[in-house]
């Protein structure tokens, strides 16, 4: 069996591992949250599918609750994060980086031991709070994926993610010529 973490390692894991990673996948979130075009926000590829906003609402609250785990110190499984006059995809990219700054700066100032604090996660897994942080991570790049595939679909443009996408080179080409 392997040893516990300490409350050393914990702060360690987060300050000096996730901390960089995190901001620059929230700033990735966001230009994903914002590309999706309010007039084709009920798009979804197939009828059993999430709606394009029902995808991007899901995203920005799993993203928070996910850090929020990691601050709070229990798993949160209340479907009604993101307030319900935050409709558009719009709001929710600007909804999501207001609660995430805000989230962002709580971990820095969080304990070793409140890193260590076991969480239950829905019943199926018990694991010390810090290791939320790359579980959520994990789970948002999974969505952002989705929700990445759905915007050519719908007419939009898919910006940078990892390197220059398609659309934003050609934008990069028009405006040099």
């Amino acid at each position: 069996m392997a040893e516990a973490m300490t409350p050393d390692q914990a702060v360690f894991l987060l300050q000096n591992v996730y901390m960089g990673p995190l901001k620059n996948e929230s700033r990735t979130t966001k230009k994903i949250l914002a590309a999706v075009p309010a007039a084709k926000a009920d798009y979804r590829p197939d009828p059993i599918s999430k709606s394009a906003i029902e995808l991007a609402r899901h995203i920005a609250a799993s993203d928070n609750r996910f850090v929020e785990t990691v601050i709070n110190g229990v798993f949160d499984t209340n479907p009604a994060m993101i307030p319900e006059n935050v409709k558009t995809p719009a709001e929710i990219a600007a909804w999501y980086e207001q609660r995430f700054a805000k989230n962002y700066q709580a971990l820095t100032t969080i304990s070793g031991e409140q890193l260590i604090k076991i969480v239950d996660f829905r019943g199926m897994m018990q694991r010390p709070a810090v290791t939320f942080v790359m579980m959520g991570l994990h789970h948002t790049i999974h969505h952002r994926g989705q929700l990445s595939s759905y915007l050519r679909c719908m007419g939009a443009k898919v910006p940078s993610l990892y390197g220059e996408s398609y659309d934003d080179a050609q934008a990069r080409k028009a405006a040099q010529a």
